[in-house]
């Protein structure tokens, strides 16, 4: 068959999704590694309404579909099954055949059309077919529509134009550039459901103590010098000229669309937080706690790490995950206004540390304090070159990521603010749930894995690994796709399935 031209596949709008990776070790594997096997999807579509209802009652006719196809009720759509194929994590294409015969009969005209090896391609934005009009010589790979972008991290309802030739085969011309029906390819639920109970076991024991991390000791005359100036005023703006941070609290969301992707039906995933962190109800932000550094208002700077891990799991194959990302020890520096956003992230049990997601801006540039509190509310995020290359590339560098709520207290005894982002109570949506420390939040299609290596700089690199299991790939589309989402800073790495003996 005829190599498809590839071209960047990525969702726009929302999501996750979700996800690919290692951008080092993709610029340098062979063509072969950059493919990854897919199967198990079914492709739905119905060619046209009017032409199902044309062939069934004007021409008296009937649609015989075999070979693993099938019609639904009423003359209803087709379902292809079966498809198998690929997806390239150099250009995020998908490339999907699937198995089944359709037969357009009319008993009144006398016309035989038979279609089969249906084919998507995600790249060209095509669905092509063999045909074979009236017992004549099979037609292969012909264009029978065009097919619409992604506009969430499903491949759902996906828009189609006929094409000429569809027009030429179905027996009219006027079906050539009309709509045709919406097309589907997904991969259908697992019939036995993915066991969540070693999940949450996993993610903890990779959430090294993020206390060891913070930089207390950048600011060692804090500790004795904090105490006498802060002392006889509570109502000062700025109690205290630079100290040690008590205690604070930073919110942030990664990604929306990211999180919907994971817990989509894309990549059937599940999110959980630890060590401190927990996320809101309704697969909202996640909060993460106890934070320590330093501050200094004159110089308007401040860095401070906070405890709390976040898993992201998606993509289950028989108990394997080919997704499975954690972020902790998250730090955000900031000076005169501007600064990053670091964490460790741990891929598939590597782990990368102090690597800068993203660079932030908040609304002043004055680090000040009231009440013994200082507060900075939606400090931008935006993905930096560091992060966009733990994405493999599947993000931009400058994307922009969710805002981030970040609150520390100066003193023991300050209040920090509380607000309905740090909720953790509730019933999660798309198929998630939010709880209280170790949330876990359940979602169910699809597949994409990781594998993390790195330095203290903040750079990343990654290798594919030799094992894995399917990948959707739309994923992120509501990113980049999840659509042009623009997620965090973590290195995800697309496996390559084993060979099977």
């Amino acid at each position: 068959m005829p190599v498809r031209p590839r071209r960047s596949f990525a969702l726009a709008a929302a999501v996750a999704t979700a996800a690919a990776l290692g951008a080092t070790a993709l610029a340098t594997t062979t063509a072969s590694a950059a493919e990854v096997p897919l199967s198990g999807y079914e492709l739905t579509w119905g060619i046209k309404q009017s032409y199902r209802t044309y062939v069934s009652t004007y021409a008296q006719g009937t649609f015989t579909a075999t070979d693993g196809a099938s019609q639904a009720a009423n003359n209803g759509v087709f379902t292809f099954t079966d498809g198998t194929g690929t997806y390239d994590t150099t250009s995020h294409a998908l490339h999907l055949t699937f198995k089944g015969t359709l037969t357009a009969t009319s008993t009144l005209h006398g016309f035989v059309r038979e279609m089969s090896d249906f084919q998507y391609d995600s790249a060209a934005g095509t669905l092509t077919a063999d045909l074979v009009s009236d017992g004549g010589t099979k037609q292969q790979d012909v264009t029978l529509a065009k097919v619409a972008a992604p506009t969430s991290q499903d491949l759902k309802d996906l828009g189609t134009t006929l094409t000429a030739a569809a027009g030429t085969f179905l027996g009219s011309d006027s079906y050539a550039n009309a709509a045709g029906d919406p097309l589907s390819a997904l991969k259908p639920a697992s019939t036995t459901s993915p066991s969540p109970t070693p999940t949450p076991s996993t993610t903890p024991t990779q959430s090294p103590t993020p206390s060891a991390t913070p930089t207390q000791s950048a600011t060692p005359s804090a500790t004795s010098s904090s105490s006498p100036s802060a002392g006889p005023s509570d109502t000062v703006s700025e109690p205290a000229t630079k100290g040690d941070i008590a205690d604070g609290r930073l919110t942030w969301g990664v990604k929306e669309s990211f999180r919907s992707y994971v817990v989509g039906s894309v990549a059937k995933g599940k999110i959980s937080t630890s060590g401190g962190a927990t996320q809101a109800a309704g697969n909202g932000v996640f909060t993460f706690t106890g934070a320590t550094g330093g501050y200094d208002t004159d110089a308007d700077t401040l860095t401070a790490a906070f405890d709390g891990a976040v898993n992201f799991k998606g993509h289950e194959d028989n108990g394997t995950y080919g997704l499975d990302l954690t972020f902790t020890d998250l730090k955000a520096t900031l000076d005169g206004g501007t600064g990053t956003l670091t964490a460790d992230v741990t891929s598939l049990g590597e782990k990368s540390e102090d690597v800068v997601l993203a660079d932030l801006k908040a609304a002043s540039t004055d680090v000040t304090a009231k009440d013994d509190v200082i507060t900075l509310d939606d400090v931008t995020t935006t993905l930096t070159a560091a992060g966009a290359k733990a994405f493999g590339g599947f993000y931009q560098t400058g994307a922009e990521l969710d805002p981030l709520d970040l609150s520390v207290a100066l003193t023991a005894d300050a209040t920090l603010p509380t607000d309905g982002a740090s909720s953790t109570t509730g019933t999660g949506s798309s198929g998630t749930s939010g709880g209280t420390g170790g949330t876990d939040n359940s979602g169910t299609t699809g597949s994409i894995s990781g594998g993390v290596t790195g330095s203290t700089t903040g750079d990343v690199t990654g290798a594919l690994a030799s094992t894995g299991s399917d990948v959707p790939v739309v994923a992120l589309g509501t990113a980049a796709a999840v659509t042009a989402a623009a997620g965090a800073g973590v290195v995800f790495a697309l496996r390559r399935r084993r060979t099977q003996a």
